[in-house]
């Protein structure tokens, strides 16, 4: 699949100061470009009520990004208490 990150997913990461999570946000990156579908996906779970909006769960922190097509938009990164306000 296609991945694109969006400056405030960028920015997410830059704060962020962990080697250990920056590897495995690295590894579900990897993850996602090779997969064919969403479903191959590990830790991949749907956001209710946005029909295009899912989250990944590494550690503290959760990945959200949307879906379109064959494209994987990558949009934020925040500790699981800051997420849900800002994304989707």
């Amino acid at each position: 699949m296609k991945v694109v990150f969006l400056n405030s997913f960028k920015k997410d990461l830059q704060r962020l100061t962990n080697a250990k999570l920056k590897q495995q946000i690295k590894e579900v990156i990897i993850a996602a470009e090779n997969a064919q579908n969403i479903n191959k996906l590990n830790g991949i779970k749907k956001m209710k009520g946005h029909p295009f909006a899912y989250r990944i769960r590494i550690g503290d922190y959760r990945l959200g990004f949307y879906l379109d097509e064959n494209t994987i938009v990558m949009t934020r990164l925040l500790k699981r208490s800051d997420i849900y306000k800002v994304f989707p």
